[in-house]
């Protein structure tokens, strides 16, 4: 059911490629950006679905029976990697998240998913790591399975299927109203935890993630929800069976406790203290401080920046970050986005620059190569011979200018082209 599903997407969805890729592709940009710097001259040669070779384009000759691409005013850079998307969520200001889990039916939201999974690489995101699928089971593991069959494009997905949440401490939730449907799989204690790890693991899970802390505790503050030993014995459990953890976590307990139990990385952070950033240094954990979301739920509730003073929740963000940077932990580039529109994916990397004092350079680096060492991606993320190709061109200069980002002109993964000029 689910199959026919997604193939009705299918045929709903704009007309794409999905031919075969030549035997071998030239592409000659104005510049390739390879992951960490820019070379002006550069060309690229694909063979099959692997970068064969690098370098200037005096140097790389096009084989026989190859196609050649010229890229004139382009920038060709590995594809980009979102670190935090949710595929089966669409933006709140449509609908709320509560609203989604209760009311949407599955088929609607894997419906949405597959044109969110579309606008995602269309947009330069050839990888995505999707953290939770809030009230849809699995259903990240069907969609994952249909775009590697081909069945609908998108982006390479690293998926998180259900999370997990200490009960009681997630959502929906309705006074008067028992056993709710919850956004994530609720278990406590050390039998329940290890099973529901592993059933998670069991059903396609590439990565875990546990909550950390979340709004439940007295007038809806946050407040850790797992102990210690608890979230140590996740990770352990996860750990084992080749798995990572990552956790929501945005206060300053909830991240200790994280950090201590060896999670890889920690989104949001807003409530992180210098001491927390420092403990996640010293024990190589990365923040993944989502300021997109941050940014989109102000504007929901009527922010406009620059009228007016900024919310709370803009001033912790940015104490956090900048206490982030000053303590010299790693940064992962993710929005989560599907609190605000996929397709959008660049906001976040718009806002570090043009908001949180990040420059483009930096921002890219996250986005590929940094990303790829952070998600153990060893394959893609940079542009040289051996590895994926995941490319993407842009008009401009995206290490000058971050906004030429929103410029896509080509977007290729595994050798085949998805958009071109």
């Amino acid at each position: 059911m689910l199959f026919r599903l997604l193939l009705c997407c299918l045929l709903a969805l704009p007309a794409l490629s999905f031919a075969q890729a030549p035997t071998a592709t030239l592409l000659r940009p104005a510049a390739v950006f390879d992951g960490q710097e820019l070379h002006p001259g550069w060309a690229v040669l694909v063979e099959g679905q692997k970068i064969t070779a690098a370098g200037p384009a005096a140097q790389l000759a096009a084989p026989a029976g190859a196609r050649t691409v010229e890229l004139p005013g382009l920038t060709l850079l590995p594809g980009l990697i979102e670190g935090h998307s949710h595929l089966l969520l669409h933006p709140y200001n449509e609908t709320a998240w509560a609203d989604q889990v209760l009311l949407e039916p599955l088929a609607l939201r894997v419906a949405r998913a597959t044109v969110h999974a579309q606008r995602t690489l269309l947009a330069g995101f050839t990888t995505t790591r999707d953290l939770g699928t809030e009230g849809a089971g699995y259903a990240d593991v069907g969609l994952k399975q249909a775009i590697d069959e081909g069945i609908i494009p998108g982006p390479r997905l690293l998926v998180a299927t259900r999370a997990l949440v200490a009960t009681g401490s997630y959502g929906p939730h309705l006074a008067a109203v028992e056993d709710l449907p919850q956004g994530a799989q609720e278990a406590d204690g050390v039998d329940n935890l290890v099973r529901a790890v592993r059933e998670q693991i069991g059903h396609g899970a590439d990565v875990v993630k546990v909550y950390a802390d979340y709004r439940w505790g007295l007038g809806g503050a946050p407040e850790p929800t797992y102990s210690l030993e608890e979230l140590t014995l996740i990770v352990q459990t996860a750990r084992s069976a080749g798995r990572g953890v990552v956790a929501h976590a945005s206060t300053a307990e909830g991240m200790r406790r994280a950090t201590l139990a060896g999670v890889e990385t920690i989104e949001h952070g807003d409530g992180g203290t210098p001491e927390v950033f420092k403990l996640m240094k010293a024990h190589g954990v990365a923040l993944c401080p989502t300021v997109a979301a941050s940014d989109a739920i102000s504007r929901y509730k009527g922010w406009k920046k620059g009228q007016g003073p900024d919310p709370q929740r803009i001033l912790d963000k940015h104490r956090a970050v900048q206490a982030a940077r000053q303590a010299g932990v790693t940064l992962a580039m993710g929005g989560d986005v599907g609190v605000f529109p996929h397709g959008d994916n660049a906001l976040e990397m718009e806002l570090l620059v043009q908001d949180y004092g990040f420059t483009p350079l930096e921002v890219l680096r996250q986005a590929t190569s940094g990303n790829a060492r952070i998600f153990h991606l060893a394959d893609r993320g940079r542009v040289a011979a051996g590895l994926l190709a995941d490319l993407v061109a842009v008009a401009g200069d995206p290490t000058q200018q971050v906004q030429a980002l929103r410029q896509v002109r080509l977007v290729m993964k595994g050798g085949v082209l998805y958009r071109q000029p």
